[in-house]
Parts: C-alpha cells; structure tokens; sequence
C-alpha cells in the first residue's frame, strides 16, 4: 500500500485523490486533472545574448480568457543583473511535498544558464505581481561546490531545492553536477557524491518508489555558448547518455550510451504515475524520443520510441535537416506525449497509453525554417519541394520555432514559446533576436486526438517596453505537468 500523505493508504493512483489535503499541489496527477483553470502564467523573458543592455526579467501573462488583458504581459519582474540568461525555473514546494503541512508553494526558483546565479522570487504576496526575495551568487555556489551553468530547478521532499549545473567555471562539462539549497535558499552542497558526477549535465527528474534520479546530457557550456558547431559532437563536447543515480542517495549506479540514435538528449521525464518504472528522453539532434525502463534484474535499458527523420533541404548551411526535439511533456494522465522540432517547426501529439508503441494523433505547424515564404525548402522522396503552411495569427507571421511547451491541468491547452538560447536563437533564427518571442496556445483534442492554434491567443513579445526579448521556459501558480513529482 502507498501513502499519499501521512497516515493516509491507498491501494494505488486511481484513489489518492480521496485523501485529505495537507501540503502544497495535489495527491496525485489525477487529482491534479480536476484542479483550477489556469489564470495566470508566469514567463523567462531573455535580453541576455540579443545586444539589448537590459537585464532578463519574469513575465506574467494573464490567460484568463475572461479577463480584459487576456493575452497581454501584465507584470515584469525584472532582475538586478545583467547577462545571466534565465533558464528553466521551479518551485521550492510542490506535489512531491503534499504531505508536509508546513509547506508551501510560495517562491519560485530562477536558475541562470550564463551567470549561474539562482533568483528566488516570491509569488505568495501578490501572484500577479512577483516580487524578489532573494539572490544567491554565483561566488558563493563556485566556492562551496566548484559549479557553474545552471540549469534545471526541482523541488524535493525533503524541503530542499535541487538544480542541475552544466559544468565549472571555465565551462568544463567535466565539472557538471547538483547542488542543493537548504529551505532558506542557502548553499547546502553538491547532492552528487564525491566521483560520481554525470559526464555532461543538462535535465534530470526523480521516481522515489523505485529510488532512481536519472539526468540527461547537453554538452560542455565552452561549447554551446559559442554557438553550435557540429564538428564538436564529434569532438565528444556534447553528450549521449543518461545517468542513472541512486535515490535519494547521490550514488552513480549506470550510465547508459544512447549511442547516435540519442545525440544531445536533453528534457528527460519519467511517467507520472509515481509507480511507474519508465519514461522518455528528447534527444534534440537526433530527433528520437527514447524510452527508458527498469529491467528484470533491476538495471535500465532504453529504445527508441519515436523517430523524426531528416528533411532533405536546399539552400541551408546542411544538405539535410534534423528536427531538433528540444522540449517535450507528458499529460497528467500518461495518456499523451507532446514534443517539438524547433527547426521543422512542427509540434505533434502522440497517444502513449502503451508506451512501448507511440501513435501519432495530432500534428501543427506553428514556424520552423521551412514555412511558406521562407528560402528553404524542403525536398520530397519524388523529387519535389515542399514548404510548411503556417498561418498568420492576429496578423503576425510566426517567428522562429515551437520550443518550450507547458500543458493545462487538464490536458487540453498546450502552450507555446520560441526561443531556445540566445546564441542559438541568433544563428538559426536571426530574425527572432531581432523582432522577439511570441507564445501561442493550442486547443487540445484529447478524445480524438488533435491539435489546432487558437486565433484568439497571441502574445507578442516583440512589442515589449523595454524592445524585444526571448521568451522561454513557461510555470503556472499552482504547478504543472513539468514542475510537480509525486512520490
């Protein structure tokens, strides 16, 4: 029998929402489908990297469709630094806390992939108006734990913060590992043991039932902040493996080598179903969703589960054109998988109720490099060009591609933003740097199957006071589909 809160058993997921709430998000991902519409949505917005003097800063976007300033940037929250490039941010408490009574989802944690300094923002006070709460400097995490490049945030149980670094200060994925922030947003230490930190860092998401963390691999931040350079894959400067660890234990168990079939695999996520032993991987240059999975004699193995194949193109710096999954989720109930290919330009819906055979049941093109009007083309098996049809959304053409995704509670709105990292925004698409992001939501068919952008939705972050700026990594007040585990 499991607990879904302290002195309370249940059979199994089906029936944990029956359970009395006491600590922060929901019983189970279940119970997280029936919550509250969401109303506000809170957002990265990015000048680091696009030649504007400005620091980054966090957006709130009212998505109340009630609401007069639907659609519209009603808060900015700026940061007291310039250059640090906001990355993919988390909560100090979420549903793996729920059966803590003392604790509260209150303070966002904001990782910075460039400075690597961590900002923690309070939403309690007012939710539409975020204010700082407090800085923790790069100093003084390099100092205590020799990690730089910070990137993924997630809480933890136990009242602790985890966040992923990328590499050290020189930029050496060698140095990459976790580090820990106690309850009061202090350097607490690395979570890695001594000599078993993963060979690049990037994601990473934790199932406690079957006491395993596992990570996912970028490459060495003096690479990708350079720009991309394909030479370097071969160079062995960005990664391939996922790194299976002890939990909560810190101990390095298996390293798997997802060979070239997972080159740059980078958001990782297990099932949500906390007694489930698999998940998916994106692997962004190889354009493959991998599939991880416990074994009978307890060790991890992985397959492919769904492959993009490379478009023959004319007039781009390749001859051929990967679809670069960069993001992806699940729905809370583990029915469906979302994904994007932030080239292509296309974001597709796969039915993963058996997770060993993935169906395809929705696909729209929101961007990419091969939209109508656009110099590059695609070229088909008969020998024709072919271009995407993307439409004009309040009479705005699309800019660059879908990148980070954030789905409703309850499965049926996804929503969109563009930028990837600034230097990559400007060597793919330049025209993003210079006009800005744009987020856009997507009705989601979850009887059929099906995807379609809603006209009525645009936010248009090139129109921003301060000039146009990148949006990014997307949270709502009560939690989400990729900030909230269950244990």
């Amino acid at each position: 029998m499991e607990h879904c809160e302290k002195g309370h058993k249940v059979m199994n997921q089906s029936n944990m929402h029956d359970c009395p709430k006491s600590g922060p998000g929901y019983a189970s991902p279940l119970a997280a489908m029936s919550g509250p519409r969401e109303t506000l949505l809170y957002v990265t917005a990015i000048y680091s990297g696009t030649g504007r003097e400005k620091p980054d800063y966090l957006a709130t976007v009212d998505v109340d469709p009630s609401s007069p300033t639907y659609s519209k940037v009603i808060h900015r929250l700026p940061v007291p630094y310039l250059g640090d490039e906001l990355h993919h941010f988390g909560w100090n408490s979420c549903s793996s806390c729920y059966g803590d009574p003392s604790a509260v989802r209150r303070y966002l944690i904001l990782p910075s992939l460039v400075s690597g300094r961590i900002y923690v923002v309070d939403t309690k006070t007012n939710p539409s108006s975020p204010s700082l709460h407090k800085v923790v400097e790069p100093e003084d995490i390099i100092s205590k734990t020799g990690l730089a490049y910070a990137h993924t945030s997630h809480c933890l149980a136990s009242g602790d913060v985890m966040i992923s670094f990328l590499g050290d200060k020189d930029g050496n994925a060698a140095g990459s590992g976790f580090l820990l922030l106690d309850p009061e947003f202090n350097v607490k230490g690395r979570w890695d043991k001594p000599g078993h930190s993963p060979l690049f860092g990037y994601d990473f998401w934790y199932q406690p039932r079957h006491k395993t963390m596992i990570s996912s691999s970028w490459g060495a931040p003096a690479a990708f902040t350079k720009g991309f350079n394909l030479q370097h894959v071969s160079d062995g400067l960005y990664g391939r493996h996922l790194h299976v660890y002890s939990w909560p234990g810190g101990d390095l168990r298996q390293t798997l080598d997802l060979g070239g079939s997972g080159l740059l695999p980078l958001e990782v996520r297990f099932l949500h179903d906390p007694s489930k032993d698999t998940g998916f991987v994106g692997c962004a240059l190889s354009s493959n969703m991998v599939r991880f999975f416990k074994t009978e004699d307890g060790s991890w193995s992985h397959e492919v589960a769904i492959s993009v194949k490379p478009l023959k193109v004319q007039n781009w710096i390749l001859p051929e054109m990967p679809g670069l999954t960069t993001d992806f989720l699940t729905s809370l109930d583990d029915r469906f998988l979302y994904f994007v290919n932030w080239l292509h330009g296309d974001i597709r819906q796969y039915n993963i109720e058996d997770p060993k055979n993935p169906v395809l049941t929705g696909q729209v093109w929101v961007g990419g490099l091969l939209q109508k009007g656009n110099p590059i083309v695609a070229i088909t098996e008969d020998g024709n060009t072919w271009q995407s049809d993307v439409p004009d959304i309040q009479g705005n053409k699309l800019r660059g591609g879908p990148q980070m995704i954030q789905l409703s509670l309850d499965g049926t709105r996804l929503y969109v933003t563009n930028s990837l990292f600034s230097v990559w925004d400007k060597q793919f698409y330049p025209e993003l740097v210079e006009k800005g992001s744009h987020m856009l939501q997507i009705h989601v068919d979850t009887e059929n199957g099906g995807l379609k952008i809603n006209p009525n939705f645009f936010v248009d972050f090139g129109a921003e006071p301060g000039g146009p700026s990148l949006a990014h990594e997307m949270r709502y007040p009560g939690g989400d589909c990729t900030s909230d585990i269950w244990i």
